[in-house]
């Protein structure tokens, strides 16, 4: 890990700040690193090579002055492709918006500019950030830096994969259905998805360009290479919208956890509406004993919310109505239907549990809303109670580890195969759903390799505001040596 490229975020600021390295001499490398490794891996698509020189020259410049520095100052990242950065083309994968230059950047890259990060580039996603695999028509696919015949997940596949394959430091993604934990998962990377609300989302693509409002469901947060690294992102991206900071400042509440011993450890591995890899299983099983030989209490979570049939209604009633937005009238019609016939569904193949209301959820009136907004609301309160017992709760992300490219449409047709038997693509919703309904805080950890040498995660849920729990958590695994990055093979 002692190549340039794979050092960790905070070290590469100490060697900044040291002067044993240049902002310049970074970027540098970084460019050389992209030009060498995304041909194969894709997940880069835009670049501004003379303007990140040249605002590296100015960091250094600055530095040397003894000008008063922020937190990232000099270091450079690449940032999801729906972050508007001014000047820099924001597509979303959309060739409506091949053409898209923002005149303002995004409240969360002002934030990164503020603290003096450096924006090398944008990496790849789906459409409009609507598919857990990364591709689109205008750059291509996204392969997984571990096996280039696997996805890097999606929607923030392309950040997840640039950060495997060691040409960027950190990234920025957006996580309304696993877009952040799912391609931290199949990558091997750190992913954190903040509590509700926590980071701006004016300047992200979708809504529309110029959108205002903060999207129900949907967050942004750090990935890395490195649980420290998270945190350190995570406080520079976090805080009010700047109409807002006249009224409010954030402050996070800090972690109790200092060592392992000191945790108290729910498991919520198994569920009978989404089946996950034995394999994967194994290993959360595995962590679980050995979180025990140090100390932890660790024990099978108990808690009348702790099973699948009580958030998934909510997350996919909720989520289709904000996703129905952008619908058709034709597509409304469809999933009216497929609201109507959801108990039949499953004669024509497997069918992830919940997915009428789906359709409900696209197509039903305001006050239907309000009152499945309700419930969320009524579970996000009850939850409060299983972290007076546990400080962390441990559940998967998705039933396997990183799929196979699966580009057929449509999309509902699609099959993951789990343990041997074919199940529904958008079981891989399922594990996610109850952080994401809930808003609470999630961070990807990875915690091992498959049989087949491909990274899986643990997720690390903690109760609501308790961001740096889950990621302190995290950091802890790594210490321990019960977690952490692998550089894939060949990279």
């Amino acid at each position: 890990m002692d190549l340039l490229h794979y050092q960790p975020a905070h070290e590469l600021l100490a060697q900044l700040e040291a002067g044993t390295l240049s902002s310049e001499e970074l970027v540098t490398a970084l460019l050389a690193r992209i030009r060498e490794h995304n041909p194969a891996v894709n997940a880069i698509v835009t670049l501004d090579e003379p303007r990140a020189l040249e605002q590296a020259r100015e960091a250094d410049q600055a530095r040397a002055s003894g000008a008063e520095v922020g937190p990232l100052h000099g270091l450079p990242l690449t940032l999801k492709d729906i972050w508007e950065v001014a000047g820099m083309t924001c597509t979303a994968g959309a060739r409506a918006l091949q053409n898209h230059k923002p005149e303002r950047h995004a409240d969360v890259v002002q934030r990164l500019e503020d603290a003096g990060a450096i924006i090398l580039g944008k990496t790849n996603v789906p459409v409009y950030a609507s598919d857990l695999q990364s591709y689109n028509k205008l750059f291509g696919v996204t392969n997984n830096p571990f096996n280039t015949d696997h996805t890097s997940g999606g929607s923030s596949g392309g950040a997840a994969a640039a950060l495997a394959a060691g040409m960027t430091p950190l990234e920025v993604g957006s996580d309304l259905a696993g877009s952040i934990r799912i391609p931290a998962h199949f990558c091997g990377v750190f992913g954190h998805k903040p509590s509700r609300t926590l980071v701006s989302f004016r300047g992200h693509i979708p809504g529309p360009p110029g959108t205002q409002s903060q999207p129900d469901l949907a967050e942004g947060g750090p990935l890395a290479r490195s649980a420290r690294d998270l945190e350190l992102l995570l406080k520079v991206i976090a805080g009010p919208k700047p109409v807002d900071s006249r009224c409010w400042q954030l402050n996070l509440a800090p972690s109790r956890l200092k060592s392992l011993k000191q945790a108290r450890v729910g498991l919520w591995l198994e569920d009978p509406l989404c089946p996950v890899e034995q394999e994967l299983t194994d290993g959360y099983r595995k962590l679980g004993k050995q979180l025990a030989d140090h100390g932890a209490l660790v024990s099978d979570a108990k808690h009348p919310l702790l099973s699948l049939e009580h958030p998934l209604p909510a997350y996919m009633n909720l989520l289709g109505s904000l996703l129905s937005t952008s619908f058709k009238p034709a597509q409304r019609r469809q999933l009216k239907w497929m609201a109507l016939l959801e108990k039949w569904l499953h004669l024509f193949g497997p069918v992830t549990p919940f997915i009428g209301e789906y359709g409900r959820g696209a197509t039903q009136p305001a006050y239907q809303w309000m009152a499945m907004s309700e419930r969320r609301e009524k579970m996000r309160a009850e939850i409060e109670t299983l972290f007076k017992d546990v400080d962390v709760l441990l559940t998967p992300i998705t039933p396997t580890a990183a799929i196979l490219h699966d580009h057929s449409q449509p999309m509902f047709k699609r099959r993951i195969t789990v343990d041997g038997k074919p199940r529904a693509y958008l079981d891989q919703f399922c594990w996610i759903a109850f952080a994401t309904v809930l808003g609470l805080p999630a961070t990807s950890v990875p915690i091992g390799r498959t049989r087949d040498g491909l990274p899986f995660s643990v997720q690390i849920i903690g109760a609501p505001g308790m961001d740096l729990t889950t990621i302190g958590f995290a950091r802890l695994l790594e210490e321990a040596g019960l977690a952490g990055f692998e550089i894939p093979n060949g990279f």
